[in-house]
């Protein structure tokens, strides 16, 4: 095989009495500590990361994305669920996607779509919830006004976004549908090119249209206008002035929903997952084989074996369900935990579906809408076919893990079909084999996001890696920042000392656990 690196890498993590926010890019998960610092809750810290990810790592998620979240608050007996998943427009009309007779191997393997318009394109929006979702969760579960958790990112967005190595990357292996869509190709294709950061210069950065207006109209009006005001009249006419089916009665009538959470036992712990149509139960599956399993001390190869088996039965299930496979196309979902000084543990999973979404700015807003059509079936008849006002099957998996009636840890993952292998083998390693965040994500892992097929990180150790290399279909696989061959995990937890640990993805180049300040 053709190796990209030749070096070891650590991740540090974070440590503290006070909060501890985790996500994938350092600076934002900064923000969402600095929100701690001024009083607020974990639900406060990654709502205003989250809005941070929208001018620092828009490809992944933003305003016009959706999700899930989970929160346990510190005292109460169980978590909630805030779901604020997919939902395709009101309006929408089946017979807008004709299949070509091809087949089309972008995250699913579904019949292909004539032009891929439920892929790209303004036809592929699902109704943009994440505002919706997070003013939610903070009216229940926040303490800071509204205005402090969206003006950091307006600020960031306003200050542009630092174009490095990873941004050119991210940026060139979208390019060919980015540049089908004048706005897009403004934005992001400047000189009809990728940005390139000049060796001679140490900084640049890219003017994001007009999303710090956007952000600072939210911060501002609040997030009612994102679905009956200024903005939401401006999202929709866009849409509608390019053929799309998303309309302002879309936007009026979203709603974020409150839930009990999923509560799964395994081994004397609660995993505590999102209700709905995403990867809870799934994982519910998985967990309920592998508590007959017996381990050792360490993870071993019987022990990446048994996982391999029970997560290879699990997506025989799910797919049965989900009517396609899911392939290794480049998702952009993003994840962020966070604990607060008072024990609450929130965990939150927000998406675009596919790296830049859509692909489709929206010229009056600047927000990057996703592309959430293509979670549905596009051959009717099916369960999971493409109808208007309908919810999609969905891959996110936050989770918040409880015991002795406490949150003990919360956890999620990016990375498409690879999110559910990596949660559960990362709160495995801890509750299983009793490793510390750190430990756990260093610790190498295997990939097994479908029926068949084991991918296994070159850095397992030599024995393990020989033996399970005879299991069918198993093969050695680098584990890199890109391309990204196994999930983005990430991880807050409180121990039984009131001590929070923390620790973000090691392969991801910007990621950071960070703790409160103070």
């Amino acid at each position: 095989m053709h190796l990209t690196q030749n070096w070891e890498i650590r991740k540090p993590g974070a440590v503290s009495r006070r909060g501890i926010v985790a996500a994938q890019h350092g600076s934002a998960a900064g923000v969402g500590a600095e929100a701690l610092a001024a009083g607020g809750t974990a639900v406060d810290a990654v709502v205003a990361t989250a809005f941070a990810l929208a001018a620092l790592e828009p490809w992944n998620s933003g305003l016009g994305g959706i999700g899930f979240m989970v929160v346990h608050p510190a005292g109460a007996a169980r978590a909630d669920t805030v779901d604020f998943g997919p939902v395709a427009p009101r309006g929408l009309d089946p017979a807008a996607y004709p299949l070509t007779g091809e087949m089309l191997t972008e995250l699913f393997t579904w019949p292909r779509v004539k032009g891929d318009r439920n892929v790209h394109g303004p036809l592929s929006f699902a109704v943009p919830s994440a505002v919706r979702g997070y003013a939610a969760a903070c009216a229940r579960f926040g303490r800071l006004p509204w205005r402090e958790l969206v003006q950091p990112a307006a600020a960031l967005a306003r200050a542009g976004l630092p174009v490095d190595w990873f941004t050119t990357v991210k940026v060139a292996s979208v390019a060919a549908s980015l540049r089908q869509y004048e706005e897009s190709r403004r934005v992001w294709l400047p000189d009809d090119l990728p940005p390139v950061l000049p060796a001679d210069r140490d900084s640049m950065s890219i003017t994001l249209g007009r999303l710090a207006d956007t952000l600072e109209r939210l911060a501002e009006a609040g997030a009612e206008d994102f679905y009956h005001g200024e903005i939401a009249r401006s999202i929709a006419a866009d849409a509608q002035a390019a053929g799309g089916f998303l309309s302002r009665e879309d936007l009026a009538g979203v709603a974020a929903r409150f839930v009990p959470a999923r509560s799964i036992p395994y081994r004397g712990a609660e995993f505590q997952v999102a209700a709905g149509l995403n990867a809870g139960p799934t994982l519910a599956r998985v967990l309920e084989n592998l508590s007959t399993r017996q381990f050792g001390a360490a993870p071993d190869a019987a022990y990446f074996e048994a996982l391999a088996d029970v997560l290879h039965e699990a997506y025989v299930e799910r797919l049965e369900n989900l009517g396609a496979v899911e392939t290794g196309f480049e998702t952009c979902t993003t994840h962020i935990t966070a604990a607060d000084r008072d024990g609450t543990i929130a965990a939150l999973t927000t998406t675009l579906l596919s790296s830049f979404g859509s692909r489709y700015v929206l010229p009056g807003t600047g927000i990057l809408m996703n592309n959430g059509i293509m979670w549905f079936d596009p051959r009717p008849g099916r369960p999971n076919s493409i109808a208007p006002g309908k919810r999609p099957l969905t891959n996110m998996c936050p989770v918040v893990v409880a015991r002795d009636g406490r949150p003990w840890f919360g956890i999620g993952a990016s990375g498409g079909r690879r999110i559910l292998g990596a949660v559960v083998q990362m709160a495995s390693f801890v509750v299983d084999f009793g490793m510390d965040p750190e430990a756990a994500a260093h610790q190498p892992r295997i990939d097994v996001s479908g029926p068949e097929g084991i991918g296994l990180d070159r850095r397992l150790p030599p024995p393990i890696r020989d033996e399970l290399l005879a299991l069918p279909g198993a093969a050695v696989v680098e584990h890199t920042a890109w391309p990204s061959r196994f999930a983005c995990p990430n991880l807050v937890l409180r121990g039984p000392d009131g001590v929070n640990r923390g620790i973000s993805d090691a392969l991801s180049p910007w990621s950071a656990a960070i703790a409160e300040p103070g």
